[in-house]
């Protein structure tokens, strides 16, 4: 399955973390996300893959449709250290957000990361693979983001999602996520493979090298990864207008639409 971390770029695509409860045996995200080494470890290495997002975490900002001095509620889905939330609160300085989060760690290294916003934000716990929007989200928020999250929810769930989050749209509000996609044409594969590494000179290596517990994690990050076109058509089908892909390379993408604002 082609994927940013295998076979273009051996990233550790993760903001916030989801239980799979597809898992039956065995679950393989708590094993990641509610471990403090592997957490500790993916913190590590922010700095740098939130200095290669920077342009997508700005262009998901500009994309809400706020003016600059608007004071607005908006809710951030799996939204593991609060990188996308921090991005969005300083484009807009009366924003506040509320943070939906499944492992305690990444919150807690979240609420450091935010320490800086204080009062403007506020962590819930939700797991997003369970369903259901919990009593401490507001019932009715003018926009939702995720990031790099979704990719973790078998398909079902990701469909049932967006119809709950188009639920919980005001009329007119939007709905963003940035996140990765695999794809099933070969061809395209190769060439997403050929530009990663062309791109990424130590990703060929970083593939073949790696440590147990980054092939844990590349398995965990990999599992429910499908294209693009069939998560378009989860938003249609959930209601949503105004469907793009906002921004695209290679195998990462920023996608969204609205709530009508009549409905």
């Amino acid at each position: 399955m082609p994927t940013s971390a295998e076979p273009t770029r051996d990233t550790a695509a993760h903001d916030g973390a989801t239980h799979d409860t597809a898992t039956a045996a065995h679950d393989t995200n708590d094993d990641v996300w509610k471990s403090d080494e592997m957490v500790a470890q993916w913190v590590a290495g922010a700095a740098e893959r939130e200095r290669r997002r920077a342009g997508q975490r700005r262009l998901m900002a500009e994309l809400l449709p706020f003016d600059d001095d608007e004071a607005f509620t908006f809710v951030d889905l799996g939204a593991g250290t609060g990188a996308a939330t921090k991005v969005v609160l300083d484009r807009f300085p009366r924003a506040s957000a509320v943070l939906a989060e499944y492992s305690p760690q990444m919150t807690a290294e979240g609420e450091r990361a935010l320490s800086g916003y204080e009062g403007r934000f506020r962590y819930v716990e939700h797991d997003l693979a369970r369903g259901g929007w919990p009593d401490e989200l507001p019932s009715t928020v003018p926009a939702v983001i995720s990031s790099l999250c979704v990719h973790h929810l078998p398909d079902p769930r990701k469909r049932a999602l967006f119809s709950e989050i188009f639920e919980h749209l005001a009329p007119g509000g939007w709905y963003l996520n940035y996140d990765a996609v695999s794809t099933e044409d070969p061809v395209v594969e190769a060439a997403w493979l050929r530009a990663g590494d062309r791109l990424d000179p130590e990703a060929a290596a970083k593939r073949a090298h790696r440590s147990p517990e980054e092939e844990r994690r590349h398995e965990n990050h990999v599992r429910h990864m499908i294209p693009l076109a069939p998560q378009l058509g989860f938003l249609r089908d959930a209601g949503f207008e105004g469907i793009d892909v906002y921004w695209k390379e290679l195998d990462y993408v920023l996608y969204g639409g609205r709530r009508p604002a009549s409905g």
